[in-house]
């Protein structure tokens, strides 16, 4: 989450206190149509995948990969002018559920995408287009979450109801930048609008391309990840950690953190955090993820975190999704974890590995030190920010880190379905070229 458009009113508080309509193809019958089209204007389906088969189970809350259903007609390959490619940057964006006690993140997702004038060859097109995105299941977030409560306590600004910290909400246009379209700090909530009172992390966007005289060139449904699922109840629960009580697993942590830490904090950071609650986290750890510079001489956030949980958490996916989003939402669904058994620990190692990263964030596993042939050799340190063929992002053919296609969440394969006929990766070349070049994919030679 660069934050680059609120850093420095961010930065300068801290200084003071110290982002479904899924195209059919070939009519199979007026009646399975009609049927189909209500099915995705009133309750998106959550979508499973298999190889090239599109399934429509009962919606599973973000749960563990639901059951297949009938297989419809796919759609056929994109033959508009343009289409476009819309990911989110990460594979699940987290917030607190709660911040009247303790902040560690804000409502904060990221919508990316990039317009291609189809053609031999392609283009990439900014300067004439705009791209807007909404959320049509999920249009407010005040009463979802009491963020805007605590605004002006934790952040120093006092936002618009249903406002991010960049001046986003729920729909809006897409900010132009280089080759790429961006919409940066949407306050987006896990809680639909048709059903508030049941998470669903895989919260879906539309993402739209116009011209200057509003007419529809191209339309996306893209996954926007989001989740509260942290079970720090599973050890700070009343009674569980030295035998701290205060009624909420926040304020345990606080009792713990002034208990363990209090002879330590920083000159001006006087008297227990308990006394001077909401606490943001990154006012005095570091957090790259929040350009929040903290104190000097005191570790970040991660290493903070990561350091004295080592050894008291197992090093293994179970033991990471007792912070990170959840052995419900399971935040990591991608094409290793999903078919190569893979886990967290395969890429980012052990915690006490996770605390030695000098710089959390901006330092993470890179796809080419495993993947080592030139053809995968990343042009950015982090695949988010990486492109590739004529200049697409990794992440607009393979989807987001830790979503990498085919996810283990079907929700994740309803845009490639839309561009293609069957789940991604993009491995259509049609997709984006009138004509499909000679030769094999991008990846077969350097």
């Amino acid at each position: 989450m660069s934050e680059r458009k609120w850093r420095p009113l961010f930065l300068s508080y801290l200084l003071r206190q110290r982002a479904l309509v899924i195209s059919i193809g070939a009519l199979i019958g007026l009646a399975t149509l009609l049927f189909v089209s209500t099915l995705l204007l009133t309750s998106p389906p959550v979508l499973a995948q298999d190889g090239n088969q599109l399934f429509l189970p009962i919606i599973s809350g973000g749960g563990a990969a639901p059951t297949p259903g009938p297989t419809p007609g796919a759609p056929p390959v994109a033959n508009d002018e343009y289409v476009v490619l819309g990911w989110n940057d990460l594979g699940m964006h987290c917030y607190n559920r709660d911040f009247q006690n303790l902040a560690v993140l804000p409502p904060y997702n990221n919508l990316w995408a990039q317009v291609i004038k189809r053609g031999d060859p392609p283009q990439i097109i900014t300067d004439t287009l705009n791209v807007s995105y909404s959320f049509p299941d999920n249009t407010y977030s005040m009463g979802k979450s009491n963020f805007w409560e605590f605004d002006q306590q934790l952040f120093g600004v006092d936002l618009p109801d249903n406002v991010g910290l960049t001046g986003k909400g729920l729909a809006g246009e897409m900010d132009a930048g280089g080759n790429h379209f961006v919409a940066e700090g949407i306050p987006l909530t896990e809680f639909s609008d048709s059903n508030p009172n049941q998470p669903e992390p895989y919260q879906l966007a539309d993402v739209v391309v116009t011209d200057a005289s509003g007419k529809k060139l191209a339309s996306s449904t893209v996954v926007a990840p989001v989740s509260t699922e942290m079970h720090c109840d599973n050890c700070h629960y009343d009674g569980g950690v030295e035998g701290i009580r205060t009624g909420s697993v926040e304020t345990n942590i606080l009792r713990l953190h002034d208990k363990e830490n209090a002879d330590d904090y920083p000159s001006g950071h006087t008297g227990n955090l308990m006394g001077r609650r909401p606490v943001l986290c990154a006012e005095c750890h570091a957090s790259n993820a929040l350009g929040a510079p903290g104190v000097a001489g005191l570790p970040n956030l991660s290493r903070a975190i990561h350091k004295k949980h080592a050894g008291k958490v197992q090093n293994t996916t179970e033991g990471c999704y007792n912070c990170h989003p959840g052995p419900t939402t399971k935040c990591l669904r991608d094409v290793m974890s999903a078919e190569f058994n893979m886990g967290c620990t395969d890429c980012h190692g052990d915690m006490e590995k996770v605390a030695k990263n000098p710089s959390p964030w901006l330092n993470e596993p890179r796809c080419d030190a495993c993947h080592k042939e030139p053809q995968y050799a990343q042009n950015n340190p982090l695949f988010r920010l990486s492109t590739g063929h004529g200049g697409v992002y990794c992440e607009g053919c393979h989807d987001s880190t830790h979503a990498i296609a085919p996810s283990s969440q079907g929700r994740d394969a309803i845009k490639f379905i839309e561009l293609q006929g069957h789940g991604g990766p993009i491995d259509a070349c049609t997709v984006c070229h009138v004509t499909a070049p000679a030769g094999g994919s991008p990846h077969d030679a350097p």
